[in-house]
């Protein structure tokens, strides 16, 4: 039962030859933006955010692997749908924090400026790969299509 769930999740949705394309390039470029965020997260997983982050440790490394491996996951277009699960997650923080907490502005308004927009984008990047899947020029297509 549960290997019949994970399949029907994974199991890419039917799109065209041309929006495959599109995906790929997403995937691609979002990827490795993902990859190179998460690059520094990942090389200190528990205290990225330093020693007065109010984030206990085991949050900053489920974004820290989020980010590196769901990108990495993305380029290849393997587990896309639990890859953009743990980056949705991470995003909705992201913004939350920017937005609620630090109280940064959508769009910068001056030079050095923090802002959410690109937190924002992501989030929209990652419900987009929930919704549609990777397209067909990825693993996920190639190992779990209907056949």
């Amino acid at each position: 039962m549960i290997k019949t769930a994970l399949i029907i999740i994974l199991q890419p949705k039917t799109v065209s030859t041309s929006q495959s394309i599109g995906l790929f390039l997403l995937r691609f470029v979002a990827g490795l933006a993902f990859m190179y965020h998460g690059w520094g997260k990942i090389q200190q997983p528990f205290e990225w955010m330093g020693p007065d982050s109010p984030m206990p440790g085991f949050l900053q490394a489920l974004a820290a692997v989020a980010e590196f491996g769901g990108g990495l996951a993305w380029i290849v277009g393997l587990l896309t749908p639990i890859a953009s699960l743990g980056l949705f997650c991470t995003m909705i923080v992201a913004v939350r924090l920017h937005m609620l907490v630090l109280g940064h502005p959508f769009v910068a308004e001056k030079p050095g400026e923090m802002s959410y927009e690109l937190a924002a984008l992501y989030l929209v990047i990652s419900a987009l790969f929930l919704l549609t899947g990777p397209g067909k020029i990825s693993l996920d297509h190639l190992l779990f299509r209907k056949k």
